[in-house]
């Protein structure tokens, strides 16, 4: 097949690896995948998918540039098959298809956005949605706010367009980050401490906040947290470690490349959101043998309920009190982490990959 990927970016974040990871498997597998972005900016993505000889198409600047459909239009005659993420994407290939159609796909990356709330907005969306042959969700909880969201016969399993919509869980590589070896320098620096990890942006979707108040919690010669991302919020963060005296605990990492190696080098790992889609930062965590703590939100309680640890949706208090309890069982600690990494491999990249190619074969073959 030759599959076109278009996406906003590549800056880091779920969609923007989900994107990265498929072309790179796909590639592997023989199909002919190029990546299409509406912002043109030099990411770590952009290098990995070069590196791999996977040819990358930047349409300019500006991601919400109208003129993109014009091109996007020419670019897709070229295709089996465009797979769209992103709302901008979503919308200008939607529109292009009016004027070259192969088959197409799109994937949904979260429960919720704020066009949802404009009920003007609502039948774009309908017609935006109905151009597309398939709609995959990146877990049940997403499918069902989409349904529920879209109404009428996306809701009905009778309906000739309730097919067009399934889920296909998120995947990571959990042998790889298993395997990684622990970043030395890391593991050197928390010394005897136990060492915490957050691996997210620092955005309006994540709550570091959480971490840093339950921080002010535990014993100061016993712990400590690393923060792995960069963001908008990173400076109101910053200041909140500082007003809680926490400041000399808390890392922050910046963007790292070598996630697995961090994860490896902590004891404890942390996933706090006000929201989520299905987080392949959760799946990350929990592939990397040590205990995965989650806020209980949309998206990661799918995920880790009875498997990892669960503390209620900004709740420092009981954050901590989980933190603590893994430190002072070694039964808990490792029954926790075998249970995660389990886990885990349901969510292994190479099933996600067969299941998104069956997709593919299947709109390609109805036309």
């Amino acid at each position: 097949m030759r599959i076109l990927q278009v996406v906003t970016s590549l800056h880091i974040g779920g969609a923007e690896h989900l994107v990265t990871q498929m072309a790179i498997a796909m590639t592997e597998l023989g199909h002919t995948v190029d990546v299409c972005v509406l912002d043109g900016e030099e990411t770590i993505f952009t290098k990995e998918l070069r590196e791999k000889a996977i040819r990358v198409i930047s349409l300019g600047t500006s991601v919400y540039n109208p003129l993109h459909i014009l091109k996007l239009a020419k670019l897709m005659r070229n295709y089996d098959l465009v797979h769209t993420h992103n709302s901008s994407p979503q919308l200008f290939v939607a529109i292009a298809s009016m004027i070259s159609k192969p088959g197409l796909c799109t994937t949904e990356h979260t429960t919720s956005n704020r066009k949802r709330n404009w009920k003007w907005y609502a039948p774009i969306e309908s017609w935006m949605y109905g151009r597309y042959d398939h709609a995959v969700c990146i877990s049940k909880i997403a499918e069902d706010k989409l349904r529920e969201y879209m109404g009428g016969k996306w809701t009905r399993p009778d309906s000739d367009i309730y097919n067009k919509v399934s889920t296909i869980n998120n995947g990571v590589d959990v042998n790889a980050i298993y395997k990684a070896e622990a970043d030395k320098e890391l593991t050197r620096l928390k010394g005897n401490r136990t060492a915490i990890v957050m691996v997210a942006g620092f955005r309006e979707a994540k709550d570091q906040d959480t971490v840093v108040k339950a921080m002010a919690l535990l014993d100061k010669e016993q712990y400590e947290v690393w923060f792995a991302g960069i963001g908008v919020r990173e400076n109101e963060v910053r200041k909140l470690a500082e007003e809680t005296g926490v400041k000399e605990r808390v890392r922050f990492l910046g963007l790292r490349s070598d996630v697995p190696n961090v994860l490896k080098a902590a004891d404890i790992v942390v996933m706090s959101s006000h929201w989520e889609g299905l987080s392949l930062s959760n799946v990350e965590g929990m592939s990397a043998g040590k205990p995965f703590v989650a806020s209980d939100v949309n998206g990661l309680r799918e995920v880790t309920k009875g498997y990892g640890m669960m503390f209620r949706h900004e709740d420092y208090k009981e954050l901590a009190e989980i933190i603590m309890s893994l430190g002072k069982s070694n039964e808990l600690y490792y029954t926790t982490a075998r249970n995660c990494l389990n886990r885990a491999m349901e969510f292994d990249l190479s099933r996600m990959v067969r299941e998104y190619e069956n997709v593919y074969y299947r709109i390609i073959n109805s036309k």
